[in-house]
């Protein structure tokens, strides 16, 4: 078993198949990555470009090139002494189109499928009109219309026998007892009595069987069919009508999209409809969902797992316990670890009772941003923010305006159930059968509101101390902005939703009515959390963009040094294979984009009056009709966005460079207005808007118009791009010696200035990255040419090889944070790696900007550090330095001299040893 020291993430797609990652497994290998961590692999939608959107559980996806191109993979991997993550989604399956044969069979059979209970449908709704039917929101228009225009129309399948009404690339199979009602029109007396015999499948008990009998005698009488759809199709009001109580008669009711946020009777990912969640605390459905995993890991292929969206799941610890049970069942004792995906809010652990390895590693790219963050800066940048915005600074305010949104809007159906389910627990009790629907919604939304976390985990004992502590904050915040009238409702909410054990109660409905609101409630919070946060507050606030990305912990600016050593200690202690991640195929912006991004928190006071002298440079680039597109805050963060992704090898006048720019700009550009949903939204797009837009931007790349902004950009970054590129090794070196294990993501071994998705998943150049990687030019030189990226992949590798030599001093090593004293004490972070006599000495310089001064070369002048020093313990003082980056010369005598230690390289790995210790041979 490979020893997990380093993964690296790749995203799989139809261009990027199985047969690609395994031709780059050499390159990974000399890097230094000891395993390859998968997107999804299971057959996904036809030209996804995720994999999320599993189809077919049962299959490796064809279009990644099948089972023959995943052994392949392992093959090669295994050849290199690598292992296989392999990332699975139990939560949800692609519904809608025509793909996957669970959903069409549920279409089909209504409860009678064998699926019904996979997906997570409530049959059972508070809207009579859907008692026992599934909402189907996938049509483009309203059901009317679509009726009229033709959009929604019958079909039959000649080979089998089956019909079925079609919606662009929507499949919506017809249940067979309502083929009588087609074929009764036939002139044919047996195709009238073939639908006789349809029409009785309904009080039949084999009906299952029977019906595919039908059926194959109706596909041999599929010629006669065809002149019978004609009576379903067509723009007279007849046939309109005909097809609409056929489409009556089915266990689905089709309907506009737009139905879905109010109306929606099944769980789905979000508010995407075209995902439908899966039971998977049902035995039956997670040993269907999983078994092509398990074949896998029993089989040896597999080496451990990331677990998506883990907040989606009824019972996320129960779904662990039993995922770790399976997985000693097929391989014993062997190590395996379990990541998931969990966005942690301010304070939050990861639950200690989850049998799992850590998370994906969101937390830590916060903690490394915070860290980079001058807290002198906040109140400067506020100021202008909210100068031209005119939109509050707080981005607690913007949470909780984008929550209220979501929860009128896109998850209002989710709420009502919610809300409907806690009804039920009242009016099943006598002291609360008096409480009203109108007061549970009200309190409830309030509550949502101001959820601190994305969600909790209340069992039938009730919620950890951890659960205790947030909850109460939803509920101190609802109490602030709800009517005093409604205050009385929130004890009840407090208890029914975890704060009073379900034990209490004895077995029978209301204890089950209690549980299933509690399970509802919390699989609420956490979509409410994503859509609002990520989905919205992102893209409305602009105080510093480098502050705003998926797990991130925004209502903070910066935090000190004592707090990135705290998380770093607790990360030791409780999870240290946690993954270390600065990039994710999720993220807003690139890590090294939000480094650079970061260096204006330094110069806030210079970048806000750059600002304030661009929005006047700009006004000629603004549209004629539109003068107020884009607006001062949508203008104010195209600025940052253009500053923390402008390529540094991009000049003004470079057309061709402008225009590829141009078109990633535009994409990010039209994503930030809808997600934003101020002047636009993907619900409602205003396609003028959004047109003004990006004339503005396209003037201002591309036109004449646009030269004199463009020179002022270019030398805005050439001012700050050295400091960031400081930021971006400092953040890769601490990703990969902090207690964790560093996880990369693919193409950023070089500088990563990328937006948000797609932009973050372009093509990556691997060929360009292993010609850097087997250059032989040294790491001053490599320095000296510090724009091509070629430093940052020569430090990973540098530190992955150190990984690789000394496995134990990173995996069980004692982390220990350093004193730093001096006149730039406060401007560096250092700590010690140690295990046995081996001590590994890390320093990183922090809010370097001024230090740098007018250096064109991310390298403070060895002498700015002064008297500078790293304090070292006295055990250590008089030992052997060995310098494993550059070529210092420091000493332990009297701690460790910032002027020595940094001379030859910005940052710096120290290997102190005893005198009589031979220094082992070291990789440069």
């Amino acid at each position: 078993m490979t020893e997990l020291r380093a993964t690296l993430r790749v995203q799989l797609h139809k261009d990027f198949t199985l047969f690609d990652a395994a031709a780059q497994v050499p390159y990974l290998a000399q890097l230094g990555i000891s395993h390859l961590y998968a997107s999804p692999i299971l057959t996904a939608r036809p030209g996804s470009q995720h994999g999320y959107d599993v189809i077919d559980p049962s299959r490796i996806n064809p279009e990644l090139g099948g089972e023959a191109a995943l052994l392949q993979l392992v093959e090669t991997l295994r050849g290199h002494g690598m292992g296989l993550i392999l990332d699975i989604v139990p939560n949800h399956m692609a519904v809608g189109g025509d793909g996957n044969p669970w959903w069409l069979d549920v279409l089909e059979w209504g409860q009678d499928s064998p699926y019904a209970s996979f997906f997570d449908i409530q049959w059972q709704s508070h809207d009579p009109l859907l008692s026992g039917q599934l909402l189907v929101p996938f049509l483009r228009s309203d059901y009317g219309e679509a009726l009229r225009d033709g959009t929604l129309q019958l079909h039959f399948d000649a080979e089998r026998g089956r019909f079925h009404a079609q919606h662009f690339e929507h499949r919506l199979p017809l249940t067979p007892p309502s083929y009588a009602i087609i074929l009764r029109g036939s002139e044919d007396a047996g195709l009238r009595e073939l639908g006789q015999r349809f029409a009785r499948l309904g009080s039949i008990a084999d009906r299952r069987a029977q019906a595919e009998q039908l059926c194959a005698e109706l596909a041999a009488q599929a010629h006669q069919v065809p002149p019978l759809l004609d009576g379903f199709q067509g723009t007279d009001e007849a046939a309109q009508k005909r097809l609409h109580a056929l489409l009556e008669r089915q266990h689905y009711r089709v309907a506009s999209w737009r139905t879905a946020a109010d109306d929606i009777n099944w769980r789905r990912f979000f508010d995407i409809n075209e995902l439908g969640a899966l039971r998977v605390e049902h035995r039956q459905v997670f040993e269907q969902t999983h078994a092509k995993v398990f074949e896998l890991i029993e089989r040896g292929l597999i080496d451990g797992l990331r677990i998506d969206h883990i907040d989606g799941l009824a019972n996320p610890r129960a779904y662990c316990s039993r995922l770790r049970r399976r997985i000693r069942q097929l391989r014993g004792d062997v190590p395996f670890p379990i990541f998931v995906e969990k966005i942690l809010g301010a304070g939050e652990q990861l639950p200690q009772q989850w049998p799992v390895d850590g998370s994906t590693g969101y937390e830590f790219m916060n903690q490394v941003s915070l860290l980079q963050h001058d807290p002198h800066g906040e109140l400067p940048l506020s100021e202008l923010w909210q100068t031209l915005s005119g939109r509050p600074a707080a981005f607690e305010e913007e949470i909780q305006q984008a929550r209220r949104l979501v929860l009128e809007g896109s998850l209002a159906g989710d709420l009502e159930e919610v809300a409907q389910r806690l009804l039920h627990v009242a009016r099943h009790d006598i002291a609360t059968r008096d409480l009203t629907l109108g007061a549970i919604r009200r309190a409830l939304r309030e509550l949502i509101v101001h959820f601190p976390v994305y969600r909790t985990y209340a069992q039938a004992c009730g919620r950890s101390q951890q659960d205790q502590r947030f909850f109460q904050q939803a509920l101190d915040g609802a109490r602030q902005t709800l009517a005093e009238a409604d205050w009385p409702m929130l004890p009840h909410l407090d208890d029914w939703l975890g704060g009073a054990s379900l034990r209490t109660l004895s077995p029978g409905r209301a204890r089950r009515l209690r549980a299933q609101a509690l399970t509802r409630f919390q699989q609420l919070t956490s979509p409410v959390a994503a859509k609002a946060v990520e989905d919205t507050a992102l893209y409305r606030a602009g105080v510093l963009l480098s502050r705003y990305d998926v797990g991130f912990d925004a209502e903070h600016f910066s935090a000190s040094v004592e707090r990135f050593h705290q998380a770093c200690a607790e990360r030791a202690a409780q999870h240290p294979l946690n993954l270390l991640a600065t990039a994710t195929h999720d993220h807003k912006r690139g890590e090294d984009c939000r480094a650079r991004l970061a260096v204006l928190s330094e110069r806030a006071a210079w970048f806000a009056e750059r600002v304030r002298h661009w929005h006047r440079l700009a006004q000629p680039l603004r549209s004629a009709e539109l003068q107020q597109a884009p607006d001062g805050g949508e203008e104010a963060i195209l600025y940052q966005a253009l500053i923390g992704s402008w390529p540094l090898e991009l000049k003004a006048d470079d057309q061709a460079g402008l225009q590829a720019y141009l078109q990633r700009l535009l994409g990010w550009q039209r994503k930030a207005l809808r997600e934003a949903k101020l002047n636009s939204a993907w619900s409602a797009p205003n396609e003028d808007y959004e047109a003004a837009c990006a004339d503005f931007l396209r003037r201002l790349l591309c036109e004449p118009a646009g030269l004199a902004m463009r020179q002022e950009l270019v030398d805005a970054v050439a001012e700050v791009a050295p400091a960031g590129a400081l930021n971006g090794l400092v953040q890769c070196l601490l990703r990969m010696t902090t207690p964790g294990v560093p996880d990369l993501y693919h193409g950023c071994e070089f500088w990563d200035f990328s937006l948000v998705d797609p932009d973050n998943r372009r093509p990556v150049d691997f060929p360009a990255r292993l010609a850097a990687l087997q250059a032989e030019d040294d790491p001053a030189a490599r320095l000296a040419s510090w724009q091509d990226g070629r430093i940052k992949q020569w430090l990973i590798h540098q530190v992955l090889s150190l990984r690789a030599e000394r496995p134990q001093l990173f995996s069980q090593g004692s982390y220990r944070p350093l004193g730093v004293t001096g006149e730039h004490a406060a401007q560096v972070l250092a700590f010690l790696r140690s295990q046995g006599d081996e001590h590994l000495l890390v320093i990183v310089p922090r809010l370097a900007a001024g230090l740098l001064g007018e250096q064109q070369v991310p390298h403070v002048p060895p002498q700015r550090w002064g008297n500078t020093s790293v304090v070292l313990p006295e055990e250590l003082r008089g030992r052997q330095v060995t310098d494993l980056l550059g070529d210092c010369q420091a000493t332990t005598d009297q701690g460790v001299a910032l002027s020595a230690a940094l001379a030859a390289f910005p940052l710096n790995l120290l290997r102190i040893t005893p005198l009589s210790q031979e220094p082992r041979h070291e990789h440069r």
